[in-house]
């Protein structure tokens, strides 16, 4: 069975992930096969919206296929800097669709689930959501555009959602920025259908309702006094002082990998100014960066491969990890350098 599906209902062009078992978790055959589609359609005057969703009940994706990630670095092999290429190119494409793009981000939505959706112009989030960018726990940074979408949430909530890895409702992914419209998921295939006729604008206004309130939300006052400092030894030292719900995330955060906490902090710093372009290409030089050091292979190993949840982070404290090891994640790869952002000529 493939493990990405493609059909045509009506004037709708359907992409349905379908690793079901594996939460439709991104590979580089699905990222090629939905570049390859989606570029089609984009010259297809028959297909006037398109529609991405996810088979099965557990979520649309639960982000790249974590398994074969491990598996390449093991080998020391090219496969996972080939595919984040690929998939940041299909991220950007998604972003700049000249057609409406809808995303059904109901269930699991994380890491690269968030990439091919919140990208999207259209973005529906059911009660059932579950969404975030949760890599700061595996020894990693986000990426797919996520840097970029998480710096400019309101005040500091981005940050806190960067750096505690945590799992946010379809009421927080509005909130975030991450979401457009809450849909009750019993509702989806209906709005699918009318998708097939209708403009997506007056199917998802037949739909829409009032979502629930944003926990996140509710939280603006600590978060935004807490996560504003650059430094992250002294975010943590806020969240103690404030006790409570910022107590239980500076705990959360000194469980995650202090390398990845401290370039994850820098990421979203340095992207605010930047395009999407741009940021994807800091994401890559990040990546890779982090394909070669200890974390990101221990993360996996800990949370996925042995299960045993007790990963070794080298360096083991947010102390030990100096200024200088974060800026070499930044440092220009030269000729690997994923070059996605091209310049504007100059206007004379």
């Amino acid at each position: 069975m493939a493990e990405v599906l493609f059909e045509k209902r009506g004037h709708l062009g359907v992409i349905t992930l379908n690793r079901p078992k594996a939460v439709n978790a991104l590979t580089a055959g699905m990222v090629h096969a939905m570049l390859e589609q989606l570029t089609a359609w984009a010259d297809d005057d028959a297909v006037k919206t398109v529609l991405v969703h996810g088979s099965g009940d557990r979520g649309l994706c639960a982000g790249g296929d974590i398994v074969a990630i491990y598996d390449d670095m093991l080998r020391h092999g090219d496969q996972t800097a080939d595919f984040w290429a690929a998939e940041y190119r299909l991220n950007l494409l998604i972003a700049r669709y000249p057609k409406p793009y809808v995303a059904f981000m109901d269930g699991l939505v994380l890491g690269g689930g968030v990439g091919i959706s919140a990208h999207g112009s259209v973005r529906v989030v059911t009660e059932r959501t579950r969404t975030g960018m949760p890599e700061t726990t595996i020894g990693f940074v986000p990426d797919v555009g996520g840097t970029l979408l998480l710096s400019r949430s309101p005040g500091e909530s981005g940050t806190h959602a960067a750096l505690t890895g945590a799992h946010l409702s379809g009421a927080d992914a509005l909130f975030l920025g991450f979401a457009d419209h809450f849909v009750p998921s019993e509702s989806l295939p209906a709005l699918a259908e009318a998708l097939q006729s209708s403009t997506a604008e007056a199917a998802v206004g037949r739909f829409v309702q009032e979502p629930p309130a944003s926990a996140l939300s509710g939280q603006r006052d600590w978060i935004d006094a807490a996560y504003a400092s650059d430094d992250a030894e002294e975010i943590v030292a806020r969240l103690r002082a404030a006790g409570g719900d910022a107590a239980a995330a500076a705990d959360t955060i000194e469980a995650k990998s202090p390398t990845a906490v401290k370039v994850t902090l820098e990421s979203l710093r340095r992207v605010r100014e930047l395009s999407l372009e741009e940021a994807l290409e800091q994401e890559y030089r990040v990546g890779v960066r982090c394909l070669a050091g200890p974390d990101f292979r221990e993360g996996i190993r800990a949370q996925v491969v042995d299960k045993d949840r007790n990963p070794q982070w080298k360096p083991a404290s947010l102390a030990e990890v100096s200024r200088a090891a974060v800026e070499g994640f930044f440092a220009p790869l030269g000729d690997r350098e994923l070059k996605l952002h091209s310049k504007e000529p100059d206007h004379v």
